[in-house]
């Protein structure tokens, strides 16, 4: 495996979701634009865990669960960032969990959090 391509491929792919994000929430798509908020830094906390195994990372969308598998030190804030997108993530997967949405002035601090703690992880690798 190619671990540089490999890393290259989720960090690319994040930011797109990061731009894509961006774009639903200034068009009031809240709720899909925060569940790509969290597939952003799924990715960008993937491409970590290649960086530190060697591996595909596995196929889990849990942020908590990806993060032990780095050498990554959150501190509580980002945590709770992570906490926190982790509600939107059902969304897009299990309509049945179908989260209440917030405010628009509340889902852009969650997006400029998101902007935040991306350019964090892809200063890390």
């Amino acid at each position: 495996m190619d671990i540089k391509k490999q890393i290259e491929y989720w960090i690319s792919t994040a930011d797109n979701d990061l731009d894509t994000a961006e774009l639903l929430l200034n068009n009031n798509k809240i709720l899909f634009g925060l569940f790509l908020c969290h597939l952003c830094i799924e990715k960008a906390i993937k491409a970590h865990v290649v960086r530190c195994t060697g591996n595909v990372p596995p196929k889990s969308h849990n942020l908590s669960f990806l993060l032990e598998k780095t050498d990554l030190e959150l501190d509580d804030s980002q945590f709770t960032l992570c906490d926190t997108l982790m509600y939107y993530q059902l969304e897009g997967r299990y309509p049945e969990h179908y989260p209440k949405t917030p405010a628009l002035e509340k889902s852009i601090e969650l997006l400029n959090q998101s902007k935040i703690l991306f350019q964090w992880l892809k200063a890390k690798l």
